[in-house]
């Protein structure tokens, strides 16, 4: 058993990285999911659990956290005017159906499996957003209703397997069809509801049984870990919203892809190194 120092220590860094992700989850509309991931793993390491199921207890903990988070944020990017309403109509089966696919094959991929798709997504992403034109787009606006429940079905299956709110994709998809960087943001944390609330019911089923899993889990969600990083998250992401809508499109643009090329780093770097 950690002795009561070490869980102090603990429960400190996941309250810091709880700031930081409702910080995120606000600025760049991803749930903070990214952040958590990664952050999970590490703390969950650091307390002996299983290397089989610590990707996806990290990834089941942190859509956990997103549920109310992106529910935060979203009240606030709405109230604001900014979310596309339209699209995520759009949305309303279409990610919650990729959503379900990713539950399936979360209760079989591995550890290292979950890793790779994070990493190579969060290099994709940011790399295009580092390096990106304003002329690279597929289109001055979005597809049709069919496309973009395609869209919406892929976005809500990736996400899930990265543990994230969909804002990582989402932004990607809206900005190469013109839509500004802030609608994308704003929009973005509405599809992180429709990825959360099922992605939350898919990991305890995925889980449920599972060896190895510290105490208070229900199948890869563990509340501990919820509990103490929501109220932060909750209280953070709106200084998160205001700093958004400050910020020109570039800067947040930079912003966002190298933090992504970090992340990616990291997870290759876990897989490597075993």
């Amino acid at each position: 058993m950690p002795e009561i120092a070490d869980i102090a220590i603990l429960a400190v860094a996941l309250a810091a990285a709880g700031a930081v992700a409702g910080l995120l989850a606000g600025i760049f509309g991803i749930g903070g999911g990214a952040v958590l991931v990664p952050v999970f793993f590490q703390v969950f390491g650091l307390l002996g659990v299983d290397e089989a199921v610590r990707m996806h207890l990290s990834v089941g903990t942190s859509l956990a956290v997103i549920v109310p988070t992106s529910l935060r944020s979203f009240a606030s990017h709405r109230a604001r005017g900014a979310v596309d309403i339209d699209l995520l109509r759009t949305y309303l089966v279409a990610v919650p159906a990729g959503v379900l696919i990713a539950a399936l094959v979360f209760a079989s991929i591995s550890s290292a499996g979950l890793r790779i798709v994070f990493a190579a997504l969060a290099v994709l992403v940011g790399l295009k957003l580092i390096f990106g034109r304003t002329d690279w787009q597929f289109g001055a606006d979005l597809p049709g209703v069919a496309r973009r429940c395609a869209a919406g079905g892929v976005i809500g299956f990736l996400s899930t397997l990265m543990g994230i709110g969909g804002g990582v994709l989402n932004n990607t998809f809206m900005t190469l069809y013109g839509r500004p960087i802030h609608q994308a943001v704003a929009t973005s944390a509405g599809v992180g509801v429709l990825i959360s609330v099922p992605g939350v019911l898919g990991a305890i089923w995925a889980g449920w049984g599972a060896g190895g899993l510290p105490v208070l889990s229900t199948g890869y969600v563990n509340w501990i870990a919820v509990a103490i990083i929501i109220p932060v998250t909750l209280s953070v992401a709106p200084l998160g919203v205001r700093i958004a809508h400050r910020l020109e499109k570039r800067q947040l643009e930079l912003a966002f892809g190298i933090f992504m090329l970090l992340v990616a780093l990291r997870f290759a770097l876990s897989v490597w190194v075993g």
